[in-house]
């Protein structure tokens, strides 16, 4: 049977500009036990759909037509269209986190900061299991056993802000779960997780699906997701569906241009490096504008331009966060070591929590460190930049430039897009008033925005929109080096292939240089000439991309090749060798890569140029040199 049949479903939204139409005749149903991903890009109207079936709609939406029949197969109810309930009656009250659930895509925000994640999720089951306080906390308890929660005893008294967001994901899924529902939504499950955790969050939806018997449709833009859980697939399309079918179908043989077009966003790891993506709307690039004002970098193709050298950067702790320890200090970078050349892309990679963005902001002096040095050719030679100050600091500030993860929270929403491209320019007293919006213009026509939208506030852009903007801020200086903290990882695929051209054009063009800081080793091996690979404050790998990408060496670096979700039905992930918790534990790799505490991460050459952190292998080096 259908647990879920969405007929002929139009939801306008009653504006002060008019109607928009958010969804225009969709119908597709979710099978029993069977799990359906609906994909699109942002704003074809997934979370709205998501919306309608949990009766969260806002006020000004209205569905105009259609129906959305739940049936459940339990039998706990009879089938009925949530459509024609009143979103705040009790019927639908009844519904909403017990027979049908959701889980939300940034589980932050989705989360109250004032209450125990124990609360949160019995919650739930006060409200709708019939069971006493004592009997929620143990069934909450028993959910995050499921889950495969840390110290599930401990965890019921954790508040959000203690997790790490595969963490908080997990109680999401607890809480989601806990009323055991005929039908659970995933929106966005994954999208902001590192790739190892979101293969456990993938696995874990998987095993409770089959333990509970429950129906799921999955809201992602994701092939390499799709690819992994989807029994059938709805691509949607501005409000309407472009084509649905089994995942078998749409992937070996997939008809609508809309979603060959998608597909052909996906980077992936077979590409050649003569590949390019091919996003829906391509961007053209001007860069000729900006290379009329623009001094030559000094330092020769190949030169080092940046260098680290065993910088060290701890934090201390709170006394009692749940799991802390006894230790006051955490080692964020521990003696770590690299080189990044004039000219080229080296892409930084590693979960979250393994230093990668703090690394970006000890060579931006954004942050104090505690040992080593982090030096900068300015043409003249490596120069501390710990020992820059007046004149010579600011210049170091102009050459080298930051583009943030989140574009929406890197932007004043109180400033326009002209005053926060001019800026920077004010800051470093860079031109007149009208060459700096003359400069504006430029840099919008660069990014491949209209330069009428100057006058505009940033949440009137869409997030690849604002990407953009933001890279067109780093730009206003004119940098030789651009540090990229996650710049495409939340965005859509086709939104990101935009933004990975770009740099690549920009690359070309300036004579850039990029530190590209991410968790998505398919992207990274799209865009990087090398790759260096962070794991709990350490570098354990580095190499030329393709290298390290087909023949990986570290255990660490294999497990996060293994972790990654392919879009091909024919490379499925391995779920039942993930283990993800104990490849990032350096204590349980296996020798010569073993790194107890206290033990100096050691870089050694295993083949040209692929360097792997190899203490036992040092050492043994060491004592066949004293032999010798």
């Amino acid at each position: 049977m259908n647990v879920l049949s969405v007929e002929g479903l139009t939801v306008d939204f009653h504006t002060a500009e008019g109607k928009v139409t958010a969804v225009n005749d969709v119908s597709f149903a979710v099978p029993e036990n069977r799990t359906v991903a609906l994909v699109g890009e942002s704003g074809s109207g997934k979370t709205v759909i998501s919306q309608t079936i949990m009766g969260l709609l806002p006020p000004a939406a209205q569905i105009s037509s259609g129906k959305v029949i739940l049936s459940d197969p339990s039998g706990q109810i009879d089938p009925v269209d949530i459509g024609s309930l009143d979103r705040k009656g009790p019927q639908m009250r009844a519904l909403r986190g017990n027979r049908v659930s959701i889980i939300f895509q940034e589980p932050m925000t989705s989360l109250s900061p004032l209450h125990t994640i124990g609360d949160q999720i019995g919650e739930a089951a006060l409200l709708h299991r019939n069971v006493n306080a004592q009997e929620a906390r143990e069934l909450t308890q028993e959910m995050l056993r499921l889950v495969r929660f840390p110290d599930p005893a401990r965890g019921l008294d954790a508040y959000p802000f203690e997790l790490s967001g595969g963490l908080r994901q997990r109680a999401m899924i607890a809480m989601a779960m806990i009323c055991n529902p005929a039908l659970l939504i995933a929106d966005e499950p994954t999208t902001a997780l590192d790739v190892t955790i979101q293969a456990e969050i993938l696995k874990l939806i998987k095993d409770v699906q089959a333990e509970l018997k429950m129906s799921v449709l999955m809201i992602t833009h994701d092939f390499g997701v799709v690819a992994n859980m989807a029994d059938e697939v709805v691509v949607i399309y501005h409000g309407r569906i472009m084509e649905r079918g089994t995942a078998q179908q749409l992937f070996s043989n997939p008809q609508h241009d809309y979603l060959k077009a998608l597909l052909n966003a996906v980077p992936s790891f077979n590409m050649d490096k003569d590949d390019r993506l091919v996003p829906i709307r391509p961007i053209t690039v001007n860069a000729e504008d900006l290379k009329k004002g623009r001094t030559d970098c000094k330092v020769a193709p190949g030169e080092p331009l940046v260098e680290m050298r065993d910088v060290t950067k701890r934090f201390g702790l709170r006394k009692s966060g749940l799991f802390s320890g006894s230790k006051s200090s955490i080692t964020a970078l521990d003696q770590v070591s690299l080189t990044i050349r004039r000219g080229e892309c080296l892409g930084l990679v590693g979960e979250s929590g393994s230093g990668k963005t703090t690394a970006a902001k000890a060579i931006l002096r954004a942050m104090s460190i505690d040992e080593g040095t982090v030096s900068y050719n300015h043409g003249d030679g490596l120069h501390d930049v710990s020992k820059l100050v007046g004149d010579r600091l600011l210049d170091y500030r102009r050459r080298v430039q930051l583009i943030f993860q989140d574009p929406f929270s890197s932007l004043n929403p109180r400033m326009t897009i002209n005053d926060i491209l001019t800026e920077p320019l004010e800051i470093h007293g860079i031109g007149t008033p009208a060459e700096r919006a003359e400069r504006a213009r430029s840099l919008m026509a660069l990014v491949g925005l209209d330069p009428r939208f100057l006058r505009r506030y940033p949440h009137s852009f869409s997030g690849g929109q604002r990407q953009r903007i933001g890279i067109a801020r780093a730009l206003a200086l004119n940098p030789e080096f651009l540090l990229c903290d996650e710049p495409t990882s939340a965005l859509d695929v086709s939104v990101q292939a935009q933004i990975l051209n770009l740099l690549q054009d920009l690359k070309r063009d300036l004579g850039l240089t990029y530190l590209f800081v991410s968790h998505n080793l398919a992207v990274v091996d799209y865009i990087a000439d090398r790759i260096a690979v962070m794991c709990r404050g350490r570098v354990v790998e580095v190499g030329e991309t393709r290298e390290v990408v087909s023949n990986p060496l570290h255990p660490y670096t294999k497990a996060l090749l293994s972790a990654v979700p392919e879009p091909d039905l024919n490379a499925p992930l391995d779920f039942s060798a993930l283990d993800a918790n104990r490849a990032s534990d350096p204590a349980s790799w296996p020798e010569p890569f073993r790194l107890e505490t206290g033990t100096p991460p050691v870089l050694v050459e295993m083949e040209p140029d692929h360097f792997v952190c190899a203490p036992g292998l040092q050492d043994a080096r060491a004592l066949e040199g004293t032999a010798a």
